[in-house]
């Protein structure tokens, strides 16, 4: 699914992009401000960016000049968003780099049309699967170069995942973390030996080390699922999200990295936990206050088979399931967690 990131301080033009290319089938991101574009981009690699050219703090083009700083952004397709005033923007923009534009307004049919036409020339010249995905929501599995990694011991997997969560480690912090049952010596010789298989999992140069202090190597750049997470949870806490995203974000949780069992990764569940419920909680209240009370009712349940101890969630799951006139309120009255064996 082709990854489109639109731009734009228009709220009704942002939505309306939005809405026609995912129906076209693209995967969409979008941004009410250039900065915080940028902060998106070092978690979410699009194949084309859609920005209006007039924007507060940041205009279009400041924010295209920005994006090509990046040598891995240098040749990534960039479109403006133009109206008729803005023409001479325009043309400053395909000087800086821009590889096209649609002027205002435009039709759904004008957008999609140029949209295709631009990842049609894109793809002659675009090299497939040449980056590393980490996923690490509800799965433990990384891509490179569009293939499944196949690692040559699971330990080997959850240290390349501790690497990514902690950046720049001791080989002391790292063997404490993987291995806390074991002494200090044992420890660190399993460190050196899941090391060398993670390297021989991926190739010799995936980790640097100086000064006895390991770290992934720049190189390898991975997309990792939970910086994206909590990039887009972030936005929720703002409000810059509306129902539907905050749904599309829900369904991106996942139980981290599930199989394995270390105090490390439990501590990452945890803080990722907490952000769900709180997402949870503001797509709940977006619903009711949107009058979807089956929506609410929906949030609620899920946000109590995370935590069943809720009673803000008990109350809340009781009171939309009385606006639509569900019996089961009364069961969430009493706390009974029908749904463990009734998924309906």
């Amino acid at each position: 699914m082709p990854r489109i990131l639109v731009v734009d301080d228009d709220a009704a033009i942002l939505k309306l992009v939005s809405v026609i290319l995912a129906r076209a089938g693209h995967e969409v991101r979008t941004s009410s401000h250039p900065v915080e574009a940028l902060d998106l981009l070092q978690v979410f690699t699009p194949e084309l960016i859609i920005s209006d050219v007039v924007m507060p703090y940041m205009t279009g083009l400041e924010f295209l000049e920005e994006v090509r700083k990046h040598e891995r952004f240098a040749s990534l397709p960039f479109m403006l968003l133009s109206s008729h005033a803005e023409r001479g923007d325009v043309r400053r923009g395909m000087n800086l780099g821009a590889d096209d534009y649609l002027p205002k307004p435009f039709t759904p049919g004008d957008l999609t049309t140029a949209v295709d036409a631009r990842m049609r020339r894109a793809g002659l010249g675009q090299q497939v699967g040449s980056s590393m995905e980490a996923r690490g929501l509800g799965t433990s599995q990384v891509l490179w170069k569009g293939v499944a990694v196949q690692w040559v011991s699971r330990k080997a997997l959850e240290l390349f995942f501790y690497l990514l969560e902690h950046k720049d480690v001791s080989s002391w912090e790292a063997a404490e973390a993987l291995w806390p049952e074991k002494d200090e010596a044992r420890a660190s010789s399993l460190f050196h030996t899941t090391l060398h298989r993670l390297r021989k999992s991926l190739d010799g140069e995936a980790v640097s080390s100086s000064n006895r202090r390991y770290t992934l190597s720049p190189d390898l750049n991975p997309e990792y699922d939970v910086h994206r997470f909590e990039l887009l949870a972030g936005q929720a806490d703002q409000n810059r999200l509306g129902l539907e995203e905050l749904r599309e974000l829900i369904g991106l949780y996942g139980q981290y990295l599930p199989g394995v069992d270390s105090p490390w990764a439990d501590e990452v569940r945890n803080r990722l936990e907490q952000k769900v419920l709180g997402i949870l909680s503001l797509a709940a209240g977006l619903a009711a206050e949107a009058g979807r009370a089956k929506d609410a009712a929906q949030f609620y349940q899920r946000s109590l088979s995370i935590d069943p101890l809720s009673e803000a969630d008990w109350d809340g799951l009781a009171r939309a399931l009385e606006n639509v006139g569900d019996p089961r309120a009364r069961l969430a009255v009493r706390r009974e967690a029908w749904w463990m064996s009734d998924l309906d």
